[in-house]
């Protein structure tokens, strides 16, 4: 793997971060999360990070198996445990830009702990949290993000359980920066990964994408492209005053930077605890 060397006159092109090998991809068409990968990639591009100072690492699902077709540094890890895999890597090699790509089952179900701890912790990485409101790739069961009334596998009746706010508990947990974007507005979630990774501190983006083939077709939502154009009609900027939001019907979801602020990050501070033990012990 070899640095990429940006300059003004450096045009972007995806095929120069994938492993082109591996293809065709396994996603199915019309799936947002290509759309995200384009995204990242395209940041990592932005910022000049080099593929061998690039680590992602991935969990189980759709959202999961994306990382595997990028020509770095990649990791697949188990269930719900990407951040904990990404905590020891990223502890070990600081020098490393460390970046986790999830899904709402894979960060807020089984691996719900590790994220609230990941963002009290601090440490210095970003999740990008794949939002497709269900278990894609292993049934379609329902996900904690699942909009209320929706049908799955597990919900043949509709679900009946209120949606949970990956970034308002990211916020709570203590991460330092936190955003949400969707795949129709690509630059736009280009540059909000852009402002994660160069945030120094845990950093959350969430990626509202959709799943055509599993979800959208149980609940009659249509195409992919029919599937965007009814989230955008939802979509509000972040900070809108007056919203109450019902947590037992889908409603408006915002996009934009909610959180962005600085505070000691882990790895900086877990190395200073460490000098002062060595010089104690002297």
């Amino acid at each position: 793997m070899n640095e990429i060397k940006v300059t003004s006159a450096d045009e972007f092109d995806i095929r120069d971060w994938l492993r082109t090998d591996l293809m065709p991809h396994f996603m199915c068409p019309g799936c947002g999360h290509g759309i995200a990968l384009r995204a990242l990639l395209w940041a990592c591009h932005e910022l000049g990070i080099g593929k061998d100072r690039l680590a992602v690492v991935s969990g189980i699902g759709c959202s999961g198996r994306t990382g595997a077709y990028i020509d770095a540094n990649t990791f697949h890890t188990t269930h719900g445990r990407p951040l904990a895999f990404a905590t020891g890597l990223k502890l070990a090699r600081p020098d490393l830009t460390v970046i986790v790509i999830s899904g709402d089952g894979d960060s807020l179900a089984i691996g719900g702990n590790h994220l609230i701890h990941a963002c009290r912790r601090n440490l210095d990485m970003t999740l990008v949290l794949l939002n497709n409101e269900v278990y894609g790739m292993t049934g379609g069961q329902v996900s904690p993000t699942t909009s209320a009334e929706r049908f799955t596998t597990t919900t043949p009746a509709g679900n009946m359980e209120p949606v949970f706010d990956a970034c308002k508990l990211a916020e709570g947990a203590g991460a330092s920066f936190v955003g949400r974007e969707a795949t129709l507005q690509t630059p736009a979630l280009k540059d909000l990964f852009k402002a994660a990774i160069a945030h120094k501190g845990f950093s959350l983006t969430e990626v509202i994408s959709d799943c055509t083939e599993i979800f959208g077709r149980k609940n009659a939502l249509g195409s992919s492209p029919e599937m965007v154009l009814k989230q955008k009609k939802v979509m509000i900027p972040a900070h809108t005053d007056n919203r109450v939001p019902e947590p037992f019907k889908p409603h408006p979801f915002e996009t934009g930077v909610f959180v962005r602020q600085e505070r000691p990050e882990y790895g900086e501070v877990y190395e200073a605890l460490r000098a002062r033990v060595r010089e104690k012990g002297k």
